[in-house]
């Protein structure tokens, strides 16, 4: 699977938790587009993890944390509905729309989603 918007940086606790952040910023006609990709992520690591989201530090493998924005650093509305897989994300009514996706997991979550997703460190 590839990514053509988001691009993420790694980083890692003390305790071998690793976090995954992207944003991207796309003008309204590319929301769609960006919101299909943040889903398919989002699917897969439910699929793939499946019963295993939540806070690692519990002993979960993996969590995500999803904010969008417009240019004035506004809010908008960005939800994640895991039952359907689909992702509700507004597009900015004036300029871009700026999503932040931060990913945390396990050492196998991490290993597992370097190879689907074809990410370096």
């Amino acid at each position: 699977m590839t990514l053509d918007y988001l691009e993420f940086d790694y980083s890692e606790d003390e305790e071998g938790t690793g976090t995954w952040d992207a944003m991207a910023s796309v003008k309204a006609e590319r929301v769609a587009a960006l919101a299909a990709e943040i889903a398919q992520l989002l699917q897969w690591a439910l699929r793939r993890f499946a019963g295993h989201q939540g806070a690692v530090e519990e002993g979960m493998d993996w969590d995500y944390d999803l904010q969008s924005q417009d240019e004035d650093g506004q809010p908008l509305p960005a939800r994640f509905d895991t039952a359907s897989g689909q992702l509700a994300l507004q597009a900015s009514a004036t300029g871009y729309t700026t999503v932040s996706l931060s990913l945390s997991g396990s050492a196998r979550f991490g290993d597992a989603l370097r190879e689907a997703f074809g990410l370096d460190d």
